[in-house]
């Protein structure tokens, strides 16, 4: 410890010898950094706005509906139609035990009547556990109740665009609208939204309503989807396929045909989206990191100045017993120290102006959302400074690896007659 504390006072001593020199070199070590942690920063904070504006769609969600059979099974010929129906979701409630929410949904459209304006908006009945799913955050009221499913309420919940194409401004909770002749009372406005991935729509134009009282509006009992959250996202392909087993022992199709029951897995999806972000990130890197590696050119070129002013010095040291290694190790911590105090430097100018930027608009604009959310906004966080404090060590070694193996090949005689 003691010689690798005196090597570093030494480098840094050498450094004031020669200020301009060195400042210099700093400068091109510092801004590669400043290229490296903005460049991940952005890659990072682009993937995450993505992956957030997907996610909008639900929270681990699945969603299937019938289609029709490719396989033969049961003696059947392929090409049969499947279709959904309320004992199916019954079956899957109660058969599914890798499941931790459920919800079957309906999408229709209905033409809304609130005094003597009437819009047709998209509609989607749910059951109670929809929301925890599919992200609904209720803004003003409240969302469904149990009773309001048992009792056969007719109650909606409104997306906010929805409810401004409505009511125009007017405060929707509490207003009663017709729909069909029958006549619903508004409980609820979701909160705005981002959500560029959707199921008929985006939930930000949708009305919702509990599913059962389409009995009540069309005599519709049965599903057009099935919507369901299993206990974990790595259970997703477990899941999906115990379903469409159940399914499969219901209307004699084969369980392995995906496309007698079609899926859309947001989870498999999610994870397709976050290797891109990966991707982009290690890509950024590398360009950010052949950006240090010029300021890594700078260092090699002062340390191997070094070890020519130095030659002298190595010389006297060699007679004096030093190894090949110490004088290896002496120079490789110069080259990292003076990396390093750039590094930390180039680390402190890149926090600030991270800072500085302002957020660059991506779904703010799409979704007139407040302070600045769905925005990519550059903030350096600690993975980001030990990604790019690795990568700025790599190119200290490398850069300081020639001069200080010229420096041990020194032979002591020729070293100290070296004018």
């Amino acid at each position: 410890m003691m010689q690798i504390k005196e090597t570093v006072q030494q480098s840094i001593q050498s450094l004031l010898r020669n200020r301009l020199r060195s400042g210099l070199t700093m400068l091109g070590i510092a801004w590669g950094l400043v290229t490296v942690v903005l460049l991940i920063s952005y890659g990072a904070a682009l993937g995450q706005t993505i992956l957030m504006g997907f996610l909008g769609i639900g929270n681990n969600v699945i969603m299937g509906w019938g289609g029709q059979t490719s396989m033969q099974a049961g003696g059947e010929r392929s090409g049969k139609r499947i279709h959904l129906t309320a004992e199916d979701a019954d079956a899957v409630r109660e058969q599914m035990p890798l499941i931790r929410a459920f919800s079957v949904e309906n999408d229709t459209s209905y033409s809304f009547k609130w005094n003597a304006k009437a819009v047709n908006i998209q509609v989607k009945a749910v059951e109670l556990p929809y929301d925890g799913m599919r992200k609904l955050v209720v803004e003003e009221g409240r969302y469904f109740a149990p009773d309001d499913f048992t009792e056969h309420r007719k109650v909606a919940i409104f997306g906010p665009h929805a409810a401004q194409k409505l009511f125009n401004g007017y405060p929707p909770v509490g207003q009663t609208v017709q729909v069909n002749g029958q006549t619903f009372t508004v409980i609820g406005v979701l909160r705005n939204k981002i959500q560029d991935s959707s199921n008929n729509g985006p939930d930000n134009e949708n009305v919702f309503l509990p599913f059962f009282t389409l009995r009540d509006l069309e005599n519709v009992r049965d599903p057009s989807s099935l919507v369901y959250q299993p206990l974990s996202p790595e259970l997703h392909k477990k899941a999906t396929s115990a379903v469409r087993a159940i399914l499969a022992s219901r209307h004699h199709f084969n369980p392995a045909d995906d496309k007698a029951f079609s899926t859309w897995d947001t989870i498999e999806d999610s994870g397709e989206i976050m290797q891109f972000s990966t991707a982009l990130e290690v890509l950024l890197g590398i360009i950010g990191a052949m950006t240090l590696g010029v300021g890594g050119v700078g260092v090699m070129n002062i340390m191997l100045v070094s070890v020519t002013e130095r030659t002298r010095e190595i010389g006297l040291q060699k007679a004096l017993g030093a190894r090949r290694r110490d004088i290896l190790a002496q120079f490789l911590l110069e080259s990292l120290t003076l990396t390093f105090l750039a590094g930390i430097l180039g680390m402190l100018v890149a926090i600030a102006i991270a800072h500085i930027i302002p957020p660059m608009p991506l779904y703010s604009d799409m979704y007139k959302t407040a302070n600045s959310e769905g925005d990519i906004i550059l903030r350096p966080n600690l993975m980001i400074a030990l990604i790019s404090f690795g990568i700025l060590a790599v190119v200290g070694l490398v850069s300081g690896l020639l001069p200080a193996w010229r420096a041990s090949r020194l032979d002591p005689v020729d070293a100290l007659r070296h004018e």
